[in-house]
């Protein structure tokens, strides 16, 4: 059997030149809203000192040189603009926005790419009821500038102009019969053998050395993202605070942190936080998150001291992370995130040539 012919095969580039210039349209139309809203569009550097720090989240690094050629410092391609965009709001940037390429190790397939573009916005003072109102109207402008009246993706459909519902992650674990705040202390702390006995008791099979987020992710990724967003978009909300690591406690219930995401079609499009500014805090946090990787992994990354400093002056802001890419698939009909993609980053060979990965 050939191969299938490169992206840069006349042909091929034909075949997917409608969603690139489809892609176009949304960017210009997704700018021209931001600068409505008086947003500054920013434009933070790749290149960071700490690529974020969430357990399960893994970077591209490298090393920079002196002119002789010997170290100077590691350095990590950004996962997300996030630390580098509340240094701004901590300078007094005010609302801003970036239409940014993050890089993110261990990802590719239909939905991700190792590159990708990421709009990220903050609102000073903004809350998570107003990004979300800013999603609804984003997802509209879309379709808009597609020439779209439903977003689709693999025969799931959603309607881009209705009114998006909002759906409490304890409201889609209760509806699969499992209680998950009963598991979470006001504190933080977890009841892992709680959880895994309710996901068990709901027939999703649970690993002996899975530990809470773990059975937490099965259960959302095995029987509740599937069926999000599905004939209207979805807002899932009220994040339990050990997946909240950037936002901040709900003062409704300190088990839940301000957190939601934007689902469509069963694709999580964004994900939105009211901001945590507590630098002590927000350090426990990341060396929780840290220890849990160097555990699983076997390595982990530092933490942007800098980052930790301009917390203490940055100003109560909402902000959020939306996906562009897998918007355009949806608002587009593209069949792969890779179709929407100008030059997909090449798959390369491995360093030793045998085919086979060499490890880390």
């Amino acid at each position: 059997m050939s191969s299938p012919a490169p992206w840069w095969h006349p042909d091929v580039h034909a075949d997917r030149r409608p969603f690139l210039l489809g892609r176009n349209r949304i960017r210009d139309a997704l700018r021209s809203w931001f600068t409505g809203q008086g947003f500054t569009e920013v434009d933070p550097a790749c290149l960071q000192v700490s690529p974020g720090n969430e357990t399960h989240l893994h970077a591209f690094s490298t090393e920079a040189l002196a002119t002789d050629g010997s170290v100077t410092s590691r350095l990590h391609l950004h996962t997300s603009p996030e630390f580098a965009m509340k240094k701004l709001l901590a300078a007094g940037a005010g609302d801003i926005v970036s239409f940014a390429h993050v890089f993110r190790n261990r990802e590719r397939g239909v939905l991700h790419h190792p590159e990708f573009t990421m709009i990220e916005w903050y609102r000073v003072g903004g809350s998570c009821a107003g990004l979300m109102d800013d999603c609804a109207a984003i997802l509209a402008l879309a379709a808009e500038a597609a020439g779209a009246r439903r977003l689709s993706w693999r025969g799931r459909l959603a309607d881009p102009f209705a009114e998006p519902e909002r759906l409490t992650l304890a409201e889609a674990f209760d509806a699969e019969g499992i209680d998950l705040l009963a598991t979470v202390a006001p504190d933080g702390a977890t009841d892992r053998d709680a959880l895994a006995a309710a996901a068990g008791a709901a027939g999703i099979r649970v690993a002996a050395d899975d530990g809470w987020s773990d059975v937490f992710s099965r259960v959302l990724v095995e029987r509740i993202e599937p069926r999000l967003g599905m004939g209207r978009p979805t807002m899932l909300c009220d994040y339990p605070i050990p997946e909240a690591a950037l936002a901040r406690r709900s003062p409704a219930d300190p088990r839940v942190a301000e957190r939601f995401e934007l689902y469509a079609c069963g694709v999580e499009l964004a994900n939105g936080f009211g901001e945590l500014t507590d630098p002590a805090e927000q350090r426990r946090r990341f060396e929780a998150d840290m220890a849990a990787m160097q555990a699983i992994y076997g390595y982990h990354y530092p933490l942007d001291e800098e980052f930790l400093a301009a917390l203490a002056l940055m100003p109560d802001s909402a902000g959020i992370a939306l996906g562009f890419d897998r918007l355009v698939m949806l608002a587009t009909g593209a069949p792969s995130i890779e179709h929407v993609l100008w030059v997909p980053v090449p798959h390369g060979s491995p360093p030793d040539g045998s085919g086979r990965s060499s490890g880390r």
